[in-house]
């Protein structure tokens, strides 16, 4: 297979400076880069074309404030990183309980969100295979037996590397370092 490089600094630059062509040419070019990318960062398939789509379309609308046209690739990789980050505090959101204003002190709930975010944060440091099978049994509540055949592995990689990543996460958040209990 042959590979596929970044575009050039030249086009990168004559996008910079708003030429249709370029940008049209710059964004068809980073393409499968991103892609790549957000399917080793994102839990699904569907996160994964999600966060790349809107990756490419905050290319397309904000390709003239990058500084540096060397620094193309870093920069998608942030938001690519970003919108994987994004989606899982809004897949987090969606899976938390609701709480009674009546009952729960504005302190508690920014409470409950800053430890949602510290558990997002720790998801999203985690190697890809261990954060897909994580979030797939976890926070999709998909069976085992439902995450080890989409992804193709035996029920008992699957396990493997759902404890390993528990046990990553679990590590994380105990740390002192990161918010955690000393």
């Amino acid at each position: 297979m042959a590979e596929v490089r970044w575009p050039d600094e030249h086009l990168v630059t004559a996008a910079q400076s708003g030429d249709t062509e370029s940008i049209a040419a710059l964004v068809s070019g980073a393409h499968p880069h991103v892609r790549r990318f957000a399917y080793s960062l994102c839990a699904t398939p569907e996160d994964a074309e999600d966060a790349a789509q809107e990756a490419l379309i905050i290319l397309y609308r904000k390709i003239g404030t990058l500084r540096a046209s060397g620094a193309l690739a870093s920069w998608m990789f942030r938001i690519v990183r970003n919108e994987c980050l994004r989606q899982l505090r809004l897949m987090a959101r969606r899976s938390e309980p609701v709480f009674d204003e009546g009952t729960v002190s504005a302190e508690d709930a920014a409470m409950h969100r800053l430890e949602a975010e510290r558990v997002a944060a720790a998801i999203a440091a985690l190697p890809g295979d261990q954060r897909r099978v994580l979030i797939m049994r976890d926070v999709q509540g998909y069976s085992g037996r439902m995450v080890a055949d989409l992804l193709g592995l035996s029920t008992a990689a699957m396990k493997s590397r759902l404890h390993r990543a528990r046990s990553a996460v679990h590590d994380t958040l105990q740390d002192p370092m990161f918010g955690g209990r000393a």
